[in-house]
């Protein structure tokens, strides 16, 4: 990790990037206080992202525009942000194979279940919903408060893997 390194850039992964990789790029946009730029992306992209997440985010005061669902190829091009971070919020991304990201980022796992898949009425939707925003809420102010600059490589890393524990 540079030390000298002002902002550091975090990309979020997750199978169909529309509810918890938007919701965590979302998050740590609004909480990184201009230390990180969050992305988001997915392995098999649905190509929008849900209503239920859009809904929430803006209920809890967030702006949305610009969010959509893409592909984590994008981040794995020529002229794309050197990423620092990745990290997987979804079981299936975590075994899938990932590109190689140039510049070797650190990776962790911060797994929860899909808030998208709950099924049944609007009101068990937005509970799912606003139980992903309040894990990955506690998981990104954790990470913020990390002091990435004084911290090795290897160190760092078992932090942040012990924060998708959490």
């Amino acid at each position: 990790m540079n030390a000298s390194k002002i902002v550091y850039n975090v990309l979020f992964l997750c199978t169909g990037n529309s509810a918890r990789s938007i919701l965590a790029e979302v998050l740590l946009n609004s909480r990184g206080a201009g230390r990180f730029r969050a992305f988001s992306a997915g392995s098999h992209p649905v190509g929008r992202v849900n209503p239920y997440a859009l809904a929430f985010l803006q209920k809890a005061g967030h702006a949305t525009d610009g969010l959509r669902s893409k592909s984590w190829d994008e981040f794995a091009q020529p002229g794309s942000p050197a990423l620092d971070f990745v990290f997987t919020v979804c079981d299936s991304a975590a075994n899938e194979v990932c590109p190689i990201w140039p510049g070797q980022p650190i990776t962790a796992h911060w797994g929860l279940p899909d808030p998208a898949a709950v099924q049944g009425s609007d009101a068990a939707k937005e509970k799912a919903f606003r139980d992903t925003y309040v894990t990955l809420d506690r998981r990104i102010g954790l990470f913020t408060s990390l002091p990435i600059a004084g911290l090795d490589q290897l160190s760092l890393s078992r932090k942040v893997a012990r924060i998708g524990t959490s």
